[in-house]
C-alpha cells in the first residue's frame, strides 16, 4: 500500500488515527490479545506521527474483541444480514468477521471515508457512506429483509445525551429483531474530560466525552419505546496479570455497577 498522508485528521476523526494505532501495535505483540493484520498494515500505510499519542495499551484491542463476539453471535442465527459501522473510523472489523455472507455499511465522515477508500480493499458486500452518524438518512440505505446489526464502537461517548438516546429510539423504531452494540466511559472520566481534555501526552489530548453510560443505567435503555431487552457483555480475556484480576472483581461486583462502563447489547423488539 502507499502512504498517505493523515496529518489532516482533526478532533474526533484524529481518534481513528489513535484507536487504529493501538489496535495495530497490540496486534503486532507476539503475545497479543488481538489478531488484525490488517489493521497493522493499515497504521503503516498512513503517515502520520503515532508516537505523539504516548503510551499505547490493551482496552482497545479488548473492546475490538467485545465487539467481534457480539457481532459473530448475531451473525451466527443472521449470516446474511446488514452490518451498520456507524463511525466506524479507522476499523477493520469486516475482515475479522467476514463470513461471506453478510454485507456492511462503513459510515464516517468524509476525511475518515476517503482514507479507507484509498487503503482498504473494496468488496461488493462493503459500501461506504461519506456523512454523520447522526444524519439518519443512513437508515434508508439499509437492506433489513435478513437482520440488521448496529455498531457504535467508539462513538457515543463523543455525543452529546440526547442525541445519543434519540439515536437510538430511532434504531429500535426502524429496526425491530435488529441488535445494536455500543461503549461507553464513566460519569467521572466525561466529567474530567469536559474540564481538561484527557491529555495523553504532552503533544495529544483527546477529545471531551460529554456522554457517559454506566451499568446501573439500563432501565434508560429498557423505557425507549422498541427496544426488547439490554444486556453487558463480558469482558475479552486480557494479557498479563493485573488487569484480569482487576477486571474480575470490577465485574463480579453489583455495587461496582454505577462506576462500571460497559460495552452493551441492545435488542430491538
Amino acid at each position: 500500500m502507499p502512504v498517505i498522508d493523515a496529518r489532516h485528521l482533526t478532533a474526533i476523526s484524529e481518534t481513528a488515527l489513535l484507536t487504529l494505532h493501538q489496535r495495530a501495535t497490540e496486534a503486532a505483540r507476539p503475545d497479543g490479545v488481538i489478531e488484525d493484520p490488517m489493521a497493522i498494515t493499515l497504521r503503516d500505510s498512513l503517515g502520520y506521527d503515532y508516537a505523539r499519542f504516548g503510551r499505547t495499551h490493551q482496552a482497545t484491542a479488548l473492546r475490538a474483541l467485545a465487539f467481534d463476539a457480539a457481532s459473530r453471535r448475531y451473525l451466527q442465527t443472521h449470516p446474511r444480514a446488514t452490518v451498520v459501522a456507524l463511525a466506524e473510523g479507522l476499523q477493520t472489523s469486516f475482515w475479522r468477521l467476514d463470513n461471506g455472507e453478510m454485507t456492511w455499511l462503513s459510515i464516517d465522515l468524509e476525511p475518515v471515508a476517503q482514507l479507507r477508500r484509498d487503503l482498504l480493499p473494496a468488496s461488493d458486500r462493503l459500501a461506504l457512506l461519506a456523512q454523520s452518524a447522526l444524519d439518519q438518512s443512513w437508515m434508508d440505505r439499509v437492506d433489513t429483509a435478513d437482520g440488521v446489526l448496529i455498531t457504535a464502537e467508539g462513538l457515543f461517548q463523543y455525543l452529546e445525551r440526547d442525541a445519543v438516546f434519540d439515536l437510538i429510539a430511532a434504531c429500535a423504531g426502524r429496526f425491530p429483531g435488529g441488535q445494536l452494540i455500543f461503549d461507553s466511559v464513566p460519569r467521572l472520566l466525561s466529567v474530567f474530560s469536559q474540564r481538561r481534555g484527557i491529555r495523553l501526552s504532552p503533544h495529544y489530548t483527546a477529545p471531551p466525552m460529554p456522554f457517559w453510560f454506566t451499568a446501573d443505567r439500563y432501565h434508560e435503555l429498557r423505557a425507549i419505546p422498541g427496544v426488547r431487552a439490554v444486556y453487558e457483555l463480558d469482558m475479552p480475556a486480557a494479557r498479563g496479570t493485573i488487569v484480569p484480576r482487576a477486571a474480575a472483581v470490577v465485574y463480579r461486583s453489583r455495587w461496582l455497577r454505577r462506576f462500571r462502563a460497559p460495552t452493551n447489547v441492545v435488542e430491538f423488539g
